[in-house]
């Protein structure tokens, strides 16, 4: 699991890469990225699997803030990302949200 901020030099904004190892989820078919950015969609931000069997996504973040998200494997199984920021509890359930600074 990797998180890589790129942070854009004419707006406040960073093209962030999200990528869920393919260790996490070995046997996955799809793994969808579901945060604050997408109103916590759960098939708004599809991640493309990659030939290592990882997947992975960027998407447009404005920086100054920070934003909450999962990775949703197969539409059943949620997980953190290990390297991310900080955590936060997660309202729903007994679990933490990780969380992307920028």
């Amino acid at each position: 699991m990797s998180i890589k901020k790129q942070f854009l030099k004419t707006k406040p904004q960073a093209n962030v890469t999200f990528q869920l190892g393919a260790e996490t989820a070995p046997e996955a078919s799809q793994v969808t990225l579901v945060g604050d950015f997408n109103n916590w969609n759960e098939s708004a931000t599809e991640m493309k699997k990659l030939k290592s069997g990882a997947f992975k996504a960027t998407v447009k973040l404005e920086t100054g803030k920070e934003y909450q998200f999962r990775y949703l494997i197969d539409g059943k199984v949620w997980e953190n990302d290990w390297e991310a920021d900080k955590y936060v509890p997660n309202n729903f359930s007994f679990e933490d949200n990780s969380v992307v600074a920028l």
